[in-house]
């Protein structure tokens, strides 16, 4: 069975011999990561971030086990708790168990291997309760392409076709757009019609990732296969095995990186790094970009056959600004979605706001039409937005700054943005990457890189 994470365990056991025996034990399941306590309190002081399983010594000096008990169960209702107790008394071990601990061990020769198995139990119906809250959560998300994305305009109907095709196929799809017209919504729509709805829909995106991470993060590696590598992890192919990987901005990668993408793609089998064990496939892939990948290819930036292997069934998303109105369908959705959450009456558009609206380029596409509607909505005192509530940064507000007039490419209009938000905010990175929504590592790569 597979984790997209090392499967966490503390014990807490003061006898330190004791201890080390049972972490050393537990360490060689590869994907286990396994830490070692001496006292409750150094437990209770960690649970904040809880492991996925605790062993707890039932005669701890700094504390009762029933106290340390009731304790973790205040703090983590549902975290599995073995405990393990030098007492064979039956009546302490139901106690125990009826108190909420999840199995009860007695020290004995036998432990270490009941540990093992009890261990195992709980990890297959921990990943068994993930899948199931997966199935929910995408089953409340699966619907019809309309309703997952907004709009009747005939730019958005074609690309509502091409998404019922994607849909109906088997083959990769490669999404096109600009930045902020809702690639991944595309890309998670199209899983949640498919065939593959019911596995996993993993997403990625190779820009907000530091080159030096990314082979790690896509094949996943090893313990010990580089430093800092201190137990197995799972890469997003294994993660969504059987399902989909949607690869963001996947012109972003180098041309190493291209080059084991294709040998997986050809093969459908990788090894993690590090490792010699095969690992058959069995992924759809769904890949988007800002750019041209054929220019790319033509630029020798971006490999011919790989480009073969991913263009699959091409869709293009509109930019916003071709839409027409859907640009007003989409800003009064995004008024009632604001005003509901903050329990706000939901406040309408006046012709002069409307008229704004239409007449704006939005370079930010969707996402920037979202953030205006929502400070719009803050803004407005009255149960009508009125243009003074209408609030364009500099960096995006159009024609009226002469900013679109001059002939740029999508890249020398972020820099812009991001430039200008980096002054305004005394170039407090991770606040500009929160303010655009955007990785804080694709701000420092272009710092860089010298773009900004």
């Amino acid at each position: 069975m597979n984790s997209p994470l090392p499967f966490s365990i503390v014990i807490v056991e003061d006898d330190p011999w004791y201890g080390q025996l049972l972490q050393y034990h537990l360490s060689l399941n590869p994907d286990y990561q396994v830490a070692l306590y001496t006292s409750g309190q150094e437990l209770l002081r960690h649970l904040s971030t809880p492991p996925d399983v605790v062993t707890i010594d039932f005669g701890l000096p700094d504390m009762e086990g029933r106290e340390l008990l009731r304790r973790i169960r205040e703090q983590q209702p549902e975290l599995p708790i073995i405990v393990i107790s030098a007492q064979s008394k039956i009546t302490t071990a139901v106690e125990l168990l009826r108190m909420g601990a999840t199995d009860y061990l007695v020290k004995d020769e036998y432990t270490k291997d009941l540990l093992w198995n009890a261990v195992l139990k709980i990890r297959e119906t921990t990943h068994l309760r993930q899948q199931v809250r997966q199935l929910q959560t995408q089953l409340q998300e699966k619907n019809d392409f309309q309703r997952l994305l907004k709009g009747n305009s005939p730019a958005m109907q074609r690309t509502f076709h091409l998404m019922e095709r994607a849909a109906q196929t088997p083959v990769n799809v490669s999404i096109t757009g600009e930045t902020g017209t809702g690639k991944e919504l595309v890309a998670k729509a199209v899983h949640l019609n498919s065939e593959r709805s019911k596995k996993p829909f993993v997403a990625v995106n190779m820009a907000a990732i530091p080159s030096e991470l990314l082979e790690s993060e896509l094949f996943g590696h090893e313990k010990g296969a580089f430093t800092g590598a201190i137990s197995r992890k799972i890469g997003k192919f294994e993660e969504a095995n059987g399902g989909t990987l949607f690869m963001d901005e996947i012109g972003e990668l180098s041309l190493p990186l291209q080059a084991k993408l294709l040998r997986v793609l050809q093969e459908r089998e990788l090894q993690r790094v590090g490792g010699n064990e095969r690992i058959k496939l069995n992924v759809r892939l769904i890949t988007a970009t800002h750019k041209n990948l054929a220019d790319e290819v033509k630029s020798k930036a971006f490999r011919e056959d790989l480009y073969y292997r991913v263009i699959g069934l091409p869709i293009e998303l509109p930019p916003l600004r071709e839409r027409g109105s859907d640009i007003l369908f989409l800003a009064q959705h995004f008024l009632q979605e604001f005003s509901q959450e903050q329990g706000r009456p939901v406040p309408t558009l006046s012709e002069a706001v409307q008229t704004r609206l239409l007449a704006h380029a939005y370079p930010g596409n969707v996402r920037e039409l979202k953030t205006i509607m929502e400070l719009a909505a803050a803004l407005c005192n009255g149960q009508e937005i009125q243009p003074r509530d209408l609030l364009f940064t500099p960096a995006t507000s159009g024609t009226d700054l002469g900013l679109l007039s001059e002939q740029r490419t999508l890249r020398e209009y972020s820099r812009y943005i991001i430039r200008h938000h980096l002054d305004k905010y005394d170039h407090n990175v991770p606040l500009v990457a929160r303010k655009l929504d955007i990785g804080k590592s694709t701000i420092y790569k272009m710092v860089q890189d010298g773009e900004l």
